[in-house]
């Protein structure tokens, strides 16, 4: 039979803050470490930190032990109301363009002029001094 958790919202969450009163959220799961503050090996400073947001990120760095990740079990008392936050949607603009193919040659070509003139150039130099050797 599933269990029901308690959700939370971060907001919830996040006013439990104090050494008396300590809440963590890691991905999305709410852990009440108040009465752990003191036995924590980074100190209680760490755990205040976290509170407020979604600690996991910071959680996955400390590189935890399988013994500390299955101690927090001990601590958990829910989950967030919505664990992904609202993050709107971001709108993209196209810039319409009118310009054909055949205009972006002839602007090309404008700019590029002297790279192949310059080819030409070699080109008919080399076939005169050819010329002039026979």
């Amino acid at each position: 039979m599933p269990t029901l958790t308690k959700l939370f919202s971060l907001e919830e969450a996040a006013s439990h803050n104090t050494p008396d009163d300590c809440w963590v959220v890691v991905d999305g799961k709410i852990y009440d470490v108040t009465k752990y503050l003191d036995d924590h090996p980074g100190g209680a400073d760490v755990l205040l930190q976290a509170t407020g947001k979604d600690a996991k990120e910071e959680f996955d760095d400390a590189g935890h032990s399988k013994s500390a990740i299955e101690l927090m079990q001990d601590y958990f008392i829910g989950e967030l109301d919505d664990p992904t936050p609202n993050i709107p949607e971001m709108e993209v603009f196209r810039k319409e363009q009118d310009v054909s193919f055949a205009s972006k040659l002839v602007a090309n070509a404008a700019q590029y002029w002297a790279i192949p003139a310059t080819a030409v150039g070699i080109s008919v130099v080399i076939a005169v001094l050819y010329a002039r050797q026979k």
